[in-house]
């Protein structure tokens, strides 16, 4: 004991002159132009923490071994509890007897409430692993989340983990979030098979969450590429560095030695759309002295003035309009075109029926314009010749300088016809010539 009492008094006397020594050196340090802070000062070793500490390890629970609890129960009871959606409910029911008998080998109870729609798991006398409550919490929430029992069972191994990630307050536009989480699955789901190839887990994506099994290294590498994903940035630029970091950890030589000469990096370019005002300034200034130039070197400018201020042709140019600092007038408002039509002093039910009798009106202008469109198709119309319009209907045709069909067939012979031609003895006569003209040239 004296000797520990020696060792403690000397720890603290030594650590003493290396804070006084410290503090020497921050006074020179703060002297000096270059002020840096010792970040690592109040740092102590860790004689527990060495380098041949494997911290990824899970050490199991076996009662063979020795492992048992003090007193040989736990002294509280411990439960969970979570919700399942109403489509789980039947393969809840007919997987239950499997998930009872699993979790009775490790000590725990289960409980299937189908009036509340929860599943519960608690501790009982007979559990001797007090870590097996939170395996049996991780179960009951992947059976939540639509694993199957045979893969959801598997999370009660001591090197099996799972987490949820939670990816539906990550996109706001519902669009753009399915789009997202089609592209994390992939076209038949093959980027969600290389991800789990790559990092050993199982991954399932199931409406605003994704489901991960696996070991610690492997969830913590789904995660991040699962939220790179949800923040526009594609699973294969992931999945090959994944890849790589795979070869590379197959060479020993590389094991102490920095990778980020081998790793690609995806660098998101910023592409700007928008020039800038001097360059767009500076390059309409440019065509403006190639126009004035290619305008002075012409010698027929007074003629090309002409032609683009002529009636029919339309200019070009757009007129600058001329500069105001006033803003312009405001647009009346609703309320202030109610008062000038006297709309707004009238009741619900009078502008009610003020609307019915516009609409009523509109659709009587147009059922009176169709129905005299329909009438028109029945109205006939005389066929004008153009040689009696030439020679203002003398010698040819009628009076009115008309001609029929059968005039205009009989290469201007004289008919005596009146102004209603009867339309079939026209279609007759039109067919009769055609199939003549047909016959003669098979002939």
């Amino acid at each position: 004991m004296s000797n520990i009492i020696e060792s403690a008094a000397n720890s603290n006397s030594n650590s003493k002159d290396t804070s006084r020594a410290g503090d020497a050196l921050d006074k020179k340090s703060s002297s000096s132009s270059s002020k840096q802070k010792n970040h690592n000062k109040y740092r102590r070793d860790k004689p527990w923490d060495t380098p041949d500490i494997n911290h990824w390890e899970t050490q199991p629970w076996d009662e063979n071994a020795g492992d048992t609890l003090p007193g040989g129960r736990l002294l509280e009871e411990s439960s969970f509890a979570t919700l399942f959606p109403k489509y789980r409910e039947r393969y809840l029911r007919e997987v239950w007897s499997l998930v009872t008998r699993s979790l009775g080998r490790h000590g725990i109870d289960c409980e299937l409430n189908l009036v509340e729609g929860s599943m519960t798991v608690r501790t009982t006398r007979k559990t001797s692993d007090p870590y097996i409550i939170l395996k049996a919490r991780d179960l009951i929430k992947l059976l939540a989340r639509s694993i199957p029992a045979p893969q959801a069972l598997k999370v009660l191994n001591d090197d099996v983990h799972c987490d949820i990630i939670k990816i539906g307050g990550l996109v706001r536009n519902k669009e753009r979030f399915v789009k997202r989480r089609n592209r994390l699955i992939g076209p038949d789901g093959a980027t969600l098979k290389a991800l789990e190839l790559l990092t050993q887990c199982y991954i399932l994506v199931q409406g605003n969450t994704v489901s991960v099994m696996g070991s610690h290294k492997g969830i913590k590498k789904v995660r991040s590429v699962v939220l790179d994903c949800m923040k526009n940035i594609h699973p294969v630029y992931n999945i090959k560095r994944l890849m790589i970091v795979r070869e590379l950890e197959k060479d020993p030589k590389l094991k102490d030695e920095n990778w980020d000469r081998f790793l690609p990096t995806f660098k998101k370019t910023n592409v700007q759309r928008k020039k800038p005002r001097q360059v767009v300034e500076g390059r309409r200034k440019e065509m403006e002295e190639a126009r004035s130039a290619a305008a002075s070197a012409k010698s027929t400018t007074a003629t090309s003035t002409a032609d683009e201020t002529a009636p029919g042709k339309k200019s070009t140019k757009k007129k600058k309009k001329s500069y105001t600092p006033f803003p312009p007038a405001q647009l009346p408002s609703k309320i202030d075109r109610q008062l000038d039509s006297g709309e707004y002093f009238l009741s619900e039910r009078e502008r009610k029926d003020r609307k019915l009798a516009e609409k009523k009106s509109v659709s009587m202008e147009k059922t009176e314009a169709k129905r005299r469109a329909r009438e028109e198709e029945f109205v006939y119309r005389p066929i004008y010749s153009s040689a009696s319009k030439e020679s203002g209907g003398v010698g040819n045709g009628n009076a009115d300088g008309r001609r029929s069909v059968g005039d205009l067939a009989d290469g201007g012979g004289k008919r005596k016809r009146d102004d209603a031609v009867n339309p079939k003895a026209e279609d007759m006569e039109r067919m009769v010539k055609k199939f003549a003209k047909k016959g003669q040239g098979m002939a």
